[in-house]
């Protein structure tokens, strides 16, 4: 059986995040970077620029005036919404080019971007200033798959069917046919790019909140995100009457399942706005 970081690094699709997401977030996150350090990492890729302009311009970000530089968009969306822009590009385009006979690309991207809305919202909701980890967390949640997809695909295709015939936990499914699971792999890739090691346990320790030790509560978020999702896309006929959360989630985040409705259509709303600003540098609808 081979290990997560073994799967990983047969994955020859994909091998480091987008340069220019880790540049702009080094440099947006830096407090001494200056303006112009902002614009020239953003300008990396001319048409991440030229998409943040068209989004400064469009509500809810369009001010009276046009804007009509990098600066001026810099200035008007602020950090937490470029590095999110950013994020969400490059990591769309990673799941480009994912033949169609292994996986819906549309449908696994659209769940993925989701799920970082409905954690952000949901972040929020908790009280957690900041949303940028929730966010890209949520996004990264499932990125395991993609691995799986690409390096074990019939097996990664068998534990899904077998999962849902038995009605079983599907990570636990893969355990056993593949010796890892979704959650394992996808934190190995996160961790081989580099990113914070408090997304890389969220994404590790989202069917186990309570192992995620100081990260409990991203961690958290990330795991009601996930239920949430995966919950939102089975059949009606094949949902129980609630999704199953787990406790310590619900205990570190205090977060009230009332408030989920809400928290689902400003989500959902999101979605659609979001797809509208990424969708040409990542997949056809």
């Amino acid at each position: 059986m081979p290990l997560a970081s073994e799967l990983v690094q047969a994955c020859t699709t994909v091998s480091t995040l987008s340069e220019v997401y880790c540049r702009v977030r080094d440099v947006v996150d830096d407090p001494n970077a200056t303006m112009g350090d902002r614009v020239k990492a953003l300008q990396l890729d001319p048409a991440i620029a030229a998409r943040l302009l068209r989004m400064a311009n469009n509500s809810p970000y369009g001010p009276s005036r046009q804007v009509d530089t990098v600066t001026g968009a810099v200035q008007l969306l602020g950090k937490q919404v470029i590095n999110e822009f950013v994020a969400t590009t490059t990591v769309g385009q990673t799941f480009a080019g994912i033949p169609v006979d292994l996986m819906d690309q549309s449908k696994f991207w659209r769940k993925s971007l989701f799920c970082a809305l409905l954690a952000r919202a949901i972040a929020k909701s908790c009280g957690v200033d900041d949303q940028e980890q929730p966010y890209m967390a949520g996004l990264l949640r499932d990125i395991g798959h993609y691995v799986l997809y690409q390096t074990v695909p019939q097996r990664a295709q068998s534990a899904l069917i077998e999962a849902g015939y038995l009605e079983a936990s599907l990570a636990e499914v893969e355990q056993s046919n593949i010796g890892c699971d979704f959650a394992e792999v996808g934190a190995e890739l996160i961790r081989s790019w580099g990113l914070p090691v408090e997304i890389e346990q969220a994404v590790r320790c989202q069917l186990s909140p309570k192992d995620a030790g100081e990260f409990i509560v991203l961690t958290s978020i990330v795991h009601i995100a996930g239920a949430v999702v995966d919950y939102d896309e089975l059949d009606s006929s094949r949902r129980p009457a609630s999704v199953a959360f787990s406790p310590q989630a619900i205990s570190a985040t205090r977060f009230m399942p009332a408030n989920l409705p809400a928290l689902l259509t400003e989500a959902r709303a999101q979605l659609q706005e979001t797809l509208a600003n990424v969708q040409p540098y990542t997949m056809a609808a």
